[in-house]
């Protein structure tokens, strides 16, 4: 009985805020309200082939599928959201939106897949942030999907600049060449879900699955969290 007031009390003094919108959560509530949760702009991209992220990528690299689980737009509960995924130390909110979106997915043609491969992040930025963000979304979709999840072959070894305020042919120019499959025998006529977080221009998408389908029988689907419009 004193640790639930004890929990109350640090409760009241110390609120839980919800990632997209900052209120406090209630007690049954954890990380996003279910008020930001019941309005996510959610694309429904996986229910039409071609959809404007797989459109994006149309004729850059031969993929299955493509699909984005939310609209991204600047100031909006998705970037809120996705800031305190990225860099406020919320890892968890991938897995609870992986989740989420692999139930979504359940039933549709990117459940039939071998594995799960997350967008890796260059060794130093993972030491700063302490976690890959992609990598708990991918997560979240295995718990979902019941399938495994590869980390550590798909590798950055090469640390780019930022990629926020480049331009499509640059971004992309800045990102060949910078990945590396260690033991290509793993990946092997397997249908590889690749997932990152964002979809903007595509290029890390386009650098990485290039790279996975030099390997022989690979076929490559993409599921973001965002898609950026």
């Amino acid at each position: 009985m004193m640790i639930r007031y004890f929990q109350a009390l640090v409760s009241l003094l110390y609120p839980e805020l919800c990632a997209g919108c900052k209120r406090s959560l209630y007690e049954h509530e954890s990380l996003i309200c279910t008020h930001c949760l019941y309005h996510l702009p959610i694309t429904n991209f996986h229910l039409d082939p071609a959809n404007a992220a797989s459109k994006q990528l149309w004729g850059r690299v031969p993929l299955q599928a493509v699909s984005s689980y939310l609209y991204y737009v600047k100031g909006s509960t998705v970037q809120n959201i996705l800031h305190h995924l990225k860099y406020f130390n919320k890892p968890e909110i991938g897995n609870m939106l992986g989740k989420r979106y692999g139930e979504l997915l359940y039933c549709s043609t990117f459940r039939h897949v071998d594995l799960i491969v997350p967008v890796p992040l260059h060794p130093k930025k993972l030491k700063k942030r302490g976690y890959n963000q992609s990598e708990f979304f991918a997560k979240g979709l295995s718990e979902s999907f019941k399938v495994p999840i590869e980390t550590g072959n798909l590798i950055r070894h090469t640390r780019t600049e930022s990629q926020t305020t480049k331009r499509r042919y640059e971004r992309y120019e800045n990102m060949k060449e910078i990945f590396e499959v260690l033991k290509p025998q793993t990946f092997q006529d397997k249908h590889i879900l690749l997932v990152d977080d964002v979809l903007t221009t595509g290029a890390t998408i386009e650098a990485c699955a290039y790279k996975l389908l030099e390997i022989a029988g690979v076929r490559v689907s993409v599921v973001t969290l965002a898609y950026t419009k």
